[in-house]
């Protein structure tokens, strides 16, 4: 390569540095605002047409960049945030975005970057779309809660079942046992919840149907408890589970690894890492809910496991079965589980 180098990202500016290996050079600078026009024109102005990579660090803003980056004939890496912050060392003085651009081409030209998997596009738009599908599903949640809230809070009886149902929908209309406040609200709610339905429905729908037609999301309905959103959400978050030698490391991808500090024969208690997708881990806990149904094949391992720390960690412990089927699936089917349709 003639130019590699490192781009920093941020709402305002992108900040590079790279070296051109022909003559030695380094340069820096700033290419403000960050949109992905500016940034086209600065790359076909210096480093178009010529050999060059550059590393990204996998944080919001990335997928534009990227894709910049590929149009241009520049070969990009991604790199895993933690990772890179690791590789930084001990903090001597203060970090700016001119350190981080030079750290991520440092690491980059010396071999030692630590990569995240690129997507591909179908994979990147269904990850949009699972986003907005489970960002509209807790906000639907969040306004059924506050009925009931207010319900309570005002003395009337308690509803059973489905809140927007039948006669439920129609008690809450009449708005029977509330002050005139109350009923207001419960009206704002209930207006909300049908613009929320109106944009969920068919969402859901939408995102169904790429599982009944995708290979891979196919493949991972086949275990208990994965439905046809929660698969999407597998097989997008997880992404090519080659890229990892063993489901252990599929399992810590997802952030639902266990954690433990020792020093100096004290050990704190263990902690979810938490690092990595929030979706996949949303998608995997749901899925891990169903063992606790008689007719799950984990149930007896469920019930083993919340009999002695409770229901919560018992799906937890499920998730991280199915994490790891789920890397066994999707490595199985090889090329075919990313097959475009």
């Amino acid at each position: 390569m003639q130019i590699v180098g490192g781009l920093d990202i941020h709402r305002r500016q992108i900040t590079f540095d790279y070296l051109d290996v022909r003559n030695g050079q380094s340069r820096r600078g700033r290419i403000a605002p960050a949109d992905r026009m500016l940034l086209r024109r600065w790359l076909e102005a210096n480093v178009s047409n010529l050999p060059a990579a550059f590393a990204v660090e996998a944080c919001t803003g990335w997928r534009f960049v990227v894709e910049e980056l590929h149009r241009a004939g520049i070969e990009a890496h991604l790199a895993e945030p933690a990772d890179t912050a690791a590789a930084r060392g001990p903090k001597r003085r203060a970090k700016t975005d001119r350190t981080d651009a030079r750290l991520l081409g440092e690491l980059l030209a010396a071999g030692r970057l630590p990569e995240s998997w690129i997507p591909p596009e179908q994979v990147l738009e269904m990850r949009a779309r699972l986003q907005l599908f489970k960002d509209l599903r807790e906000e639907h949640t969040a306004w059924v809660q506050r009925i009931h809230a207010i319900l309570l809070h005002q003395g009337a009886p308690a509803i059973v079942g489905d809140l927007l149902g039948g006669d439920n929908r129609r008690r809450l209309a009449a708005g029977e046992q509330l002050s005139p406040a109350g009923r207001e609200a419960v009206a704002a709610a209930l207006r909300i919840l049908d613009a929320l339905d109106a944009e969920l429905v068919p969402l859901r729908k939408q995102i169904a149907a790429f599982a009944r037609r995708q290979p891979g999301c196919r493949a991972l309905q086949a275990q208990y408890g994965v439905g046809e959103i929660t698969a999407v959400a597998l097989w997008a978050e997880l992404g090519d589970t080659r890229r990892f030698s063993a489901s252990r490391k599929a399992v810590r991808h997802t952030g639902l690894d266990i954690t433990v500090h020792s020093s100096d024969g004290k050990r704190a208690r263990g902690r979810l890492s938490r690092q990595g997708s929030p979706l996949l881990r949303w998608a995997l806990f749901e899925a891990a809910q169903c063992a606790a149904r008689p007719s799950s094949p984990d149930h007896a391992y469920y019930r083993q496991v919340a009999d002695r720390l409770g229901g919560n960690r018992a799906a937890l412990s499920v998730a991280r079965k199915i994490a790891r089927r789920a890397h066994h699936t999707l490595r199985a089917l090889g090329d075919e589980a990313f097959a475009s349709v």
